[in-house]
């Protein structure tokens, strides 16, 4: 019988080939992206110190107060441009963008071009 990998097996496997390359440091943290099938999270973290220094998500009070949807491209684009701003806020300019095993179009496209209209260097 022939078993097929689930997405989510797949989408972990190809973050952990991406980590491999990829890591945050206290001059230029990760900016590291998580979708769910109702939300969007994003967090930029320091892998040298393990700690998460800024992080954004449709959860947060005032963007899913904003928002009629919590899991479309616009949703994507609020939680960009509230993780961009709170990062410029802590003094972080430069980051290294982990699209987390996604493919880079539709939401995380989305969130990452709002990072970079926000301030954020990647």
């Amino acid at each position: 019988m022939v078993r097929k990998e689930s997405r989510s097996e797949i989408r972990e496997k190809k973050h952990g080939r991406i980590r491999a390359h990829i890591s945050g440091t206290a001059e230029r943290p990760r900016l590291s992206v998580f979708r769910s099938n109702n939300h969007m999270y994003a967090q930029i973290i320091d892998d040298q110190a393990g700690t998460t220094l800024v992080s954004a998500s449709t959860l947060d009070k005032d963007i899913k107060a904003s928002l009629e949807h919590t899991n479309d491209t616009a949703a994507a684009q609020a939680v960009g441009t509230a993780i961009g701003k709170r990062a410029l806020e802590k003094g972080i300019t430069e980051v290294v963008f982990d699209r987390g095993g996604y493919i880079y179009q539709g939401k995380v496209q989305a969130l990452a071009d709002a990072a970079r209209e926000a301030g954020l260097v990647f």
